[in-house]
């Protein structure tokens, strides 16, 4: 299945760019160690395979999924194959006091790119699973910048989201205030990261759900009112690869918005996505209506369909890459735009967030307004967008 082709495109986006600087980044990484943290995720997964590809002196990748470990090597095994320089990979936590023994062994890493994060808006429905979000997409952060500092990295990478731009959820807000953790640490240790479209077919995301429903006869359900710019994992593997090796210092990239990148509702893609298939999208009146036709529709080939008006928690309106506040670079490349950032950070800020994060997580247990409230500390503007509605309450 052609995935460009579900995503309305015809031509991969950065192309010319990975072109136009081949043999510099072919060059940077022979000469170098890599570390991968997270990269047995989707993004994670295409950020090896375009290291991979290009014989690093070393490749080290930790994930806490050790099933997905697995199909990243078997993947890399069946179709890159093999290299002379060191690859391997560490089913642990990055949190954990396994991670600070690896990072404490052998010779370190040239580069450390962290692509660990808790990217899902459902992710702030409760102060449990938010709290790690936190813990993941901003203490983790600062604790492995600490230790590939110590450890003499040449360069640190972290992704970032399109939605720390004008955050409405907390996701958003979270990875807003590392970027600010970002600037504090780019002061010691060069930084750079990216701000992603969504990447198509990612692990959980609702493209990904396509495929599930599909193998087990299930409907398909999708917002028809939300128009969202996607990236293939390919093309998220290669603007990760880029910013890491050749962003300066606190640069965030980004894809630049042209007739290459047009918002796509999902609604679309599912109809597309089922024709590919051979099936005709039958859209039915409600949930339960899909549930019950499955069976009689999928043997006259074809779908049932749940279309609906998106009602849920955090669901921002329209993507937006940067502020009107960001200074920008947009010529340097093709398709990539590249936001420059001075180091600008408020310290008592920050140091307010780790001690108030830190008399928290003491308690036996905590709130979400207390959380919220943080943010809204953190972000003067943040605007969060609460419904009291979410999309584990969706089919």
């Amino acid at each position: 299945m052609n995935v460009l082709q579900l995503i309305g495109r015809t031509q991969p986006l950065f192309d010319a760019d990975v072109r136009a600087h081949e043999i510099e980044l072919g060059e940077r990484v022979r000469d170098n160690r890599f570390l991968v943290i997270g990269g047995a995720g989707s993004i994670g997964q295409a950020v090896t395979r375009e290291i991979f590809r290009r014989k690093p002196k070393a490749l080290h990748v930790v994930d806490i999924s050790e099933n997905n470990m697995v199909e990243l090597v078997r993947d890399i095994r069946s179709t890159l194959g093999y290299i002379d320089g060191d690859f391997r990979t560490f089913a642990i936590d990055c949190g954990s006091r396994e991670f600070d023994a690896l990072m404490h062994a052998g010779s370190g890493y040239d580069y450390v790119l962290n692509l660990s994060a808790l990217k899902h808006v459902r992710s702030e429905k409760d102060p449990f699973t938010l709290m790690r979000m936190i813990e993941v997409n901003v203490l983790n952060t600062i604790k492995t910048i600490e230790l590939a500092k110590a450890g003499g990295a040449r360069k640190y990478f972290c992704v970032s989201t399109d939605k720390a731009a004008n955050p409405v959820n907390m996701m958003g807000a979270s990875k807003r205030i590392m970027e600010m953790f970002l600037m504090r640490a780019s002061e010691s240790l060069p930084i750079s990261t990216a701000r992603f479209a969504n990447v198509a077919f990612s692990d959980g995301s609702l493209l990904h759900g396509f495929n599930q429903r599909f193998a087990k006869h299930q409907p398909i359900s999708a917002p028809n009112d939300v128009r969202r710019y996607f990236v293939t994992p390919q093309e998220s593997g290669e603007l990760c690869l880029m910013s890491c090796l050749l962003g300066d210092n606190r640069d965030i990239f980004f894809p630049k918005l042209s007739e290459a990148l047009d918002l796509t509702r999902f609604s679309d893609i599912a109809v597309r996505y089922l024709a590919a298939l051979g099936f005709e999208a039958h859209e039915c009146a409600s949930e339960e209506e899909a549930r019950q036709r499955a069976s009689e529709l999928i043997a006259r080939k074809q779908w049932p369909c749940y279309f609906f008006a998106s009602d849920t928690t955090g669901e921002k309106d329209f993507e937006e890459f940067y502020t009107d506040t960001e200074t920008l670079d947009m010529a340097r490349f093709a398709n990539i735009g590249v936001i420059k950032n001075a180091p600008d950070y408020d310290a008592a800020r920050l140091g307010h967030f780790l001690s108030t994060i830190k008399n928290v997580r003491r308690q036996p247990t905590w709130d979400k307004p207390e959380l919220v409230n943080l943010f809204n500390i953190m972000i003067p503007d943040f605007q969060h967008k609460e419904t009291g509605k979410y999309l584990d309450g969706r089919m």
